[in-house]
């Protein structure tokens, strides 16, 4: 992890913590330390990123939308032993389908949703293959996000299509993998461990260990 990744992940629970503390307390007292909280976290962003304090100040005060880790969903198509792949319009690097789940989606639907808009493709999903924790598997992003990742199933008729968030696409073997975005890089051999079998199926990020004899 970098520096900076660290700095935006310090920011990042600062500002949960802060916005959940504003939004619950009926004490002023604490409302002050939280607000302080909030503007320290504001600060240490601001310079991350060379902007004016007070303008990450307006983003950031009475946003509650992440005071939780943010939910994402992927699609992951198989053919051949291959998977497929779209070309970031914004990075121009590699990646499985995905995004944000939106309100009203369940995560499968918003897997199939995202493999449609970034691919042209129509699937069902028909196994979770795991959820990835964005701070441990690297994906660069300032909020930590939980990935879910779905195999969808697509008729062998459909070949994908460039859309509008997209500037490629393509099915790859694991050995001829292109530049990939951040996190990919590990998450994908992983996918390929799965799909094969030689991983059981949904992998998840391992809790705190403990000894269970005391309990």
């Amino acid at each position: 992890m970098t520096d900076t990744q660290e700095l935006y992940n310090i920011a990042d629970e600062l500002r949960a913590i802060a916005n959940t503390g504003i939004h619950f307390t009926d004490s002023h007292y604490d409302r002050t330390r939280y607000e302080q909280i909030l503007q320290l976290s504001a600060r240490l962003t601001a310079t991350i990123e060379a902007r004016p304090t007070e303008e990450i100040m307006e983003i950031f005060t009475d946003n509650m939308f992440h005071i939780s880790p943010i939910n994402g969903a992927g699609a992951a198509v198989f053919r051949d032993g291959k998977i497929l792949l779209i070309q970031r319009d914004d990075n121009q690097l590699w990646a499985i389908p995905g995004g944000l789940v939106e309100v009203g989606d369940t995560l499968s639907s918003a897997a199939c949703r995202e493999l449609e808009e970034e691919a042209g493709l129509r699937g069902v999903a028909v196994r979770l293959l795991g959820i990835f924790d964005s701070r441990i598997w690297k994906s660069g992003l300032k909020h930590q996000l939980f990935h879910s990742i779905f195999e969808v199933e697509v008729p062998a008729d459909q070949q994908p299509q460039v859309c509008p968030e997209t500037l490629a696409n393509g099915f790859f073997a694991e050995d001829e993998l292109p530049p990939l975005s951040p996190g990919h890089d590990l998450r994908l051999p992983l996918l390929f461990k799965i799909e094969r079998g030689e991983v059981p199926a949904p992998y998840f990020d391992a809790s705190p260990q403990i000894d269970l004899t005391n309990h």
